[in-house]
């Protein structure tokens, strides 16, 4: 079973969706604060944590940073609806994902699928050693590792489907709801703002060219675009 870590202080609700994780092949564990959160998600033990924003002792936000200092775990945010602030801030730390509450469990259980199925590292065998190559720039889509220039590239799960998504596509424009579907598993949803975000982290990785422009290109209306050399 898949172990996924629950981080909410709403005690029923973390009890609620426990039970329904469980009845969808998931083994939950709760953690009531973001202390206890990060203790947990630092362990090792899970494929993915679920963090409310709005918690004691650590809000979620904060539990984020922490994770991210020594772990790349996928992470789906639980935001208020409506609260574009923790969202970006959320994303820009390197949440993979953010469903607004309330939500249901049938909607949580689509978006924990959608990013388990974007970081499983296949099996590794004489068919999963393609690299692509763009330029100074190497991704292993079957170990999910990636160089810039050879140095290792830091990517969250979710910056690691964009960018291999555009390198597929170098050279020509990808839809931003083209990079939704295949980044985030879910059509692009109105005013979400969440590509963007993502594509700007990745941005500040690659640093710019030296021209002084970004490696990838907005295209005004029509999405993004990774530039060849």
């Amino acid at each position: 079973m898949t172990r996924v870590l629950l981080v909410d202080d709403d005690t029923e609700l973390a009890a609620m969706l426990k039970d329904y994780l469980g009845q969808e092949g998931f083994e939950a564990t709760i953690a009531h604060d973001g202390e206890a959160g990060v203790a947990e998600a630092l362990s090792g033990r899970y494929a993915i944590a679920v963090l409310d924003v709005m918690m004691p002792r650590l809000n979620g936000v904060e539990a984020l940073r922490r994770i991210r200092q020594s772990s790349d775990m996928p992470v789906l945010m639980l935001t208020a609806r409506g609260d574009d602030v923790d969202r970006v801030v959320g994303l820009e730390l390197g949440a993979d994902d953010y469903v607004p509450k309330p939500c249901t469990p049938r909607e949580l259980v689509a978006r924990l699928r959608a990013i388990l199925r974007r970081t499983e590292t296949p099996a590794a065998n004489d068919d999963n050693t393609e690299t692509l190559r763009v330029g100074a720039l190497e991704l292993w889509p079957s170990r999910r590792t990636a160089t810039w220039h050879g140095e290792a590239l830091p990517l969250t799960s979710t910056e690691f489907n964009l960018l291999e998504t555009l390198a597929r596509h170098a050279g020509t424009v990808v839809s931003k709801n083209t990079l939704s579907e295949t980044a985030l598993g879910r059509p692009l949803a109105r005013f979400d703002r969440s590509i963007d975000v993502h594509v700007s982290s990745i941005r500040h990785k690659l640093g710019p060219r030296s021209d002084g422009l970004s490696w990838i290109q907005t295209v005004r209306g029509q999405g993004y675009q990774l530039v060849r050399d």
